[in-house]
């Protein structure tokens, strides 16, 4: 018996966790990049290189597909002028099967918020970054509104996990080596983490169940904790002390006179300034899928970076 067959669009870290979980669930599953190369995947992995901007090549990737999982991205610079045609695309696309749509988001949409983030929060982005990720989000809702398609969203805060490189370049890394590590703005503000794994494992989970369709979900994330206390937890599993560094928005603004990513950090800054909160519970409690604990996904980490 041939199993159903799962899409994945994007080879990141994200992608990869929800092909292991897909796998582990005894799912065929295909990948799609623009090389047609990806690492550190089940052989089973069917990966293929296409051009997810051609609705088409969607159409004909994802024509049999019970579930398709939208995980790719451009480049940070690139999200203004490349981000909304590209999730069109993939709409446009899916749009010509019976396809469960899961895309993956974040909370950028929301803007500040002095109260923990939920699913409910309303959009009041102010940053250009922000505006767009609400406002591709909203048009994913109204094409399932609409009929077009069976969707559903992943949002999540700030990745750490294995293969995640920002962190193990800036934090992870260092670490290992006796040097400083690199954090942004405060080091003693609350800010929440969502490990990869966990990410994954709930964009697998909405692929399968169609009472995740019609609203955007929160990944199950830990508790939140300030920057110092994730450095903390680090040396503990290091056994030795991990200094740090703190880098905020003047010197983020200079490096990334220098570096086009960075540069597109500036705007986001303010989410390292203040607490930056989600709550989870909702996915929680419908879907019995709770977070790791830190300490546990803090090593993991480590170990693959490590290794």
């Amino acid at each position: 018996m041939i199993s159903e067959l799962h899409v994945i669009f994007g080879t990141g870290p994200i992608g990869k966790a929800t092909a292991r979980c897909l796998v582990s669930a005894g799912k065929q599953v295909r990948m799609i990049n623009r090389s047609g190369k990806a690492s550190h995947l089940p052989a089973s992995v069917e990966v293929l290189a296409g051009d997810i901007y051609d609705q088409q090549f969607v159409a004909q990737q994802t024509r049999h597909a019970a579930s398709v999982y939208q995980c790719a991205q451009p480049a940070y610079y690139e999200w203004t002028s490349k981000f909304s045609a590209m999730q069109a695309a993939v709409i446009a696309g899916v749009a010509q099967s019976d396809a469960r749509l899961v895309v993956m988001e974040n909370l950028y949409g929301y803007g500040r918020s002095k109260q923990p983030m939920t699913e409910a929060t309303p959009f009041a982005a102010h940053t250009r970054k922000g505006k767009l990720r609400a406002q591709m989000s909203e048009q994913l809702f109204a094409a399932h509104q609409a009929g077009r398609i069976r969707a559903t969203s992943v949002r999540a805060s700030n990745f750490y996990g294995p293969e995640y490189q920002l962190m193990g370049d800036q934090v992870v890394k260092p670490a290992l080596q006796g040097k400083k590590v690199n954090l942004l703005g405060k080091a003693d503000v609350a800010h929440s983490f969502s490990y990869v794994n966990d990410i994954g494992a709930t964009l697998a989970l909405l692929g399968s169940d169609d009472r995740g369709l019609g609203r955007p979900w929160h990944a199950p994330s830990p508790a939140a904790l300030t920057q110092r206390e994730f450095v903390a937890i680090l040396a503990k599993i290091l056994g030795k002390p991990v200094g740090y560094r703190t880098i905020n928005t003047a010197m983020v603004w200079l490096l990334g006179r220098f570096v086009k990513e960075i540069a597109e950090t500036v705007e986001m800054m303010y989410e390292w300034q203040a607490p930056f909160v989600m709550d989870s519970s909702a996915f929680s409690q419908t879907f019995g899928l709770e977070a790791t604990p830190i300490e546990q996904g803090i090593k993991a980490m480590v170990d693959w970076f490590r290794n």
